[in-house]
């Protein structure tokens, strides 16, 4: 490591090479185009007999700061993509049959310095003064409601329902305005450098060589780049996340579209179900161990909505991480670093949030080692945060009904994670560890919404008489229901804000 950091310290990088396409590469090709484009040569290297997996239609708010970071116009995108507007996931029959909740955007109720609302709430339960955890917020209410509109000052917290493969088409002529060239091509090999080990080119199968001085590796679960030639090591989390497989397929809409995400716990994994404009996108994630493919095949067939647009789709893959994502002179992005099942619609955001944390320590005069380091330390924390966050879902349910609940609740889950739980039973407090994705409000949600009641709350809410209590809750329940009573309908807003036309 030394040698190749001594190596590659002083040696500008002008050439930036990403190889594949799809959601990860386009985002990457966007962002790296239109902030560095006129200093930096930016090829992209896919083919269009190669697939992309593609089904990832469903986002969180992240994403919305990353457009306008970029400068990208929301109604020219989603009428681009057939985009929706998404407040939250629907999780239903995942705490028990028959019993479903709602992890919504935004803030729940108002927080003392001293404790988050949930310690007020929790008082107000036991005194039979409080409705629903989701009545206080927002976002919650809406989406209940069927309801959206934008916000003075930012005020509604929201995300997107979008068609992937659009949204690569749209970033692509995005990226190519600023500069970005495309190269249709299939990589044949890749070149190293046997002093250093780092990349000097990918070789195309018509023999041509693009050469670079940095490499983004997107070309999906094979990780042609990062795990193949650079030797990058895969952390294997199926102990804990015991889905390996999923089926997508898409079908005709067939009422208005809702701004939530839905996901539907079946008895060996879950269903989700995305409305855009002009179709709905449908999937299963299951673990083999537990079913096998025709049994999801048919469960998702049966329980589907509209007719049927394509062939359903299997994916197979290992729930993990490379332990690495930056090695030598290639960073991975994408499904090329690893993967997380999509409970928590997480893909995208740890896409941008490599993209992003590529720009802020950009190797323009050379690769430190240093920076290097900085860049996988930050994004194992991200990856193990988010990890946590999804375990969370199948270790904290009252189900026991099949042997895939029954396993899942009862395993052992990692330190960090119990540690969360523990906290939030016996105290009903929560933390957030840095600049982890999950704010603290989406893990009182879930954990309440999967069933964990804390023992106690904090003294705080205790400096509150009933009558008081009673007046702080209705005051915030009043005005959310007010201001959620007032937003146009969902489908209403969308035909008239960012119409797609015809597919």
């Amino acid at each position: 490591m030394e040698n190749n950091n001594q190596q590659g310290r002083g040696r500008p990088i002008r050439r930036v090479v990403i190889a594949g396409g799809g959601t990860a590469g386009w985002m990457a090709a966007a962002a790296l185009a239109r902030t560095l484009g006129k200093v930096v040569d930016i090829k992209l290297v896919e083919s269009d007999d190669i697939g992309t997996v593609g089904v990832g239609e469903a986002t969180i708010p992240s994403l919305v700061h990353f457009h306008r970071l970029l400068d990208i116009g929301e109604q020219e995108f989603m009428a681009a993509t057939q985009a929706t507007f998404k407040l939250g996931i629907s999780f239903e029959s995942w705490r028990a049959r028959g019993e479903d909740y709602i992890h919504s955007f935004g803030m729940t109720g108002t927080d003392h310095w001293t404790a988050g609302f949930q310690h007020f709430w929790l008082k107000g339960r036991d005194r039979g003064l409080a409705g629903d955890y989701g009545d206080y917020c927002l976002e919650l209410v809406a989406s209940q409601e069927k309801r959206f509109g934008h916000l003075p000052n930012q005020g509604i917290n929201y995300a997107y329902h979008l068609d992937a493969t659009r949204y690569a088409r749209y970033l692509r002529r995005f990226s190519e305005h600023f500069g970005a060239e495309r190269i249709e091509a299939k990589i044949a090999s890749v070149d190293t450098d046997p002093a250093t080990g780092h990349i000097t080119a990918l070789v195309l199968d018509s023999g041509t060589r693009v050469e670079g001085d940095l490499f983004i590796d997107c070309t999906g679960f094979r990780s042609l780049l990062l795990g193949q030639t650079m030797g990058a090591e895969y952390e294997d989390w199926s102990q804990w996340l015991f889905n390996d497989c999923a089926i997508a397929v898409q079908t005709e809409s067939t009422g208005p579209a809702v701004p939530l995400t839905r996901s539907m716990a079946h008895d060996w994994g879950w269903q989700w179900r995305i409305p855009l404009q002009h179709r709905t996108g449908n999937g299963v994630v299951f673990s083999s161990r537990y079913t096998d493919e025709a049994t999801a095949r048919a469960t998702l067939l049966g329980n589907i909505e509209g007719k049927v647009l394509t062939e359903p789709r299997v994916i197979r893959f290992t729930p993990g991480q490379r332990k690495k994502v930056w090695v030598g002179n290639c960073i991975g992005l994408g499904l090329a670093s690893g993967f997380l099942e999509p409970i928590e619609s997480t893909s995208i955001h740890l896409i941008q949030r490599g993209i992003v944390r590529l720009l802020q320590t950009f190797p323009t005069y050379g690769i430190q080692q240093a920076d290097v380091d900085e860049f996988n330390l930050q994004t194992e924390e991200d990856i193990r945060t988010i990890r946590d966050f999804i375990i969370l879902h199948y270790k904290v349910t009252n189900r026991r009904d099949t042997p895939y609940w029954h396993d899942a609740a009862l395993m052992p889950v990692p330190d960090s994670l119990q540690h969360r739980i523990d906290l939030f039973r016996g105290g009903a407090r929560v933390f957030r560890e840095g600049n982890e994705l999950f704010a603290e409000n989406s893990w009182v949600q879930v954990m309440l919404g999967q069933g964990l009641t804390p023992e106690r709350w904090h003294p705080s809410a205790d400096l509150m008489g009933d009558d008081e209590l009673r007046g702080f809750l209705d005051g915030i329940r009043n005005g959310v229901r007010r201001t959620a009573s007032q937003l146009p309908p969902h489908q209403q807003y969308v035909e008239r804000y960012c119409p797609a036309g015809k597919p």
